[in-house]
């Protein structure tokens, strides 16, 4: 399940997102080379990590495996603060329009050759129901550019911002990523089943015992 974490419940969350900073870290610090978000606590927290921000994390037993980040295009963020060199036109704003980012996978549950991982598929999955029910319909990422025919096969339908330029050990192009119900039918069917992946606010993390 993907379980949203906000200010209103994050404090019963607080295990889960250490867990999630670390998992940040490793990903976009140790793995992307991404220097400048290093910290000596092993935890990537950035001055986006606030009040606006919508956390989501796939959560098995007590262990997250997968993360990601939604900011409102209408406040500060990536590509607005600390990125604008990706975009080369007018940077996309409004309130149907967020900003995804901080995306990672733990790596035994990432996917294999084309297919995406069921971790992989649920975090898209919860992006574009968290989504349609709050009146989001548009997305921006940075991201390696072979990840365009991926979104486009997925039935996101992309605009390059910009040319990729080279973050880290990898070149990032920043894209605007839209969606509607036909996206949710599509992660539905390359995943085999149409259930809701996003848990409800009341439901609570199944711990493991020990």
């Amino acid at each position: 399940m993907i379980h949203i974490v906000t200010p209103e419940n994050q404090h019963l969350f607080r295990g889960e997102m250490d867990q999630a900073y670390r998992l940040r870290h490793r990903v976009f610090v140790e793995e992307k080379n991404w220097t400048d978000l290093a910290r000596s606590d092993g935890r990537e927290i950035d001055q986006f990590d606030n009040e606006h921000a919508v956390h989501m994390l796939y959560i098995e037993g007590s262990k997250v495996l997968g993360y990601q980040r939604m900011l409102p295009s209408t406040r500060p963020h990536l590509l607005s603060d600390v990125l604008p060199q990706l975009c080369e036109d007018e940077r996309p704003v409004g309130e149907h329009i967020w900003e995804w980012t901080r995306y990672c996978v733990e790596p035994a549950h990432r996917e294999r050759g084309r297919t995406l991982s069921p971790v992989a598929n649920a975090l898209l999955s919860g992006i574009v129901e968290w989504g349609l029910e709050n009146g989001v319909s548009s997305i921006i990422i940075q991201m390696n550019p072979l990840w365009l025919l991926r979104l486009v096969q997925l039935h996101f339908r992309t605009i390059p911002l910009g040319l990729p330029q080279r973050i880290g050990d990898e070149d990032v192009v920043a894209v605007t990523a839209s969606f509607d119900h036909r996206t949710l039918v599509r992660l539905q069917e390359m995943r085999g089943k149409s259930q809701r992946v996003l848990a409800e606010p009341w439901r609570p993390v199944q711990r493991l015992a020990g």
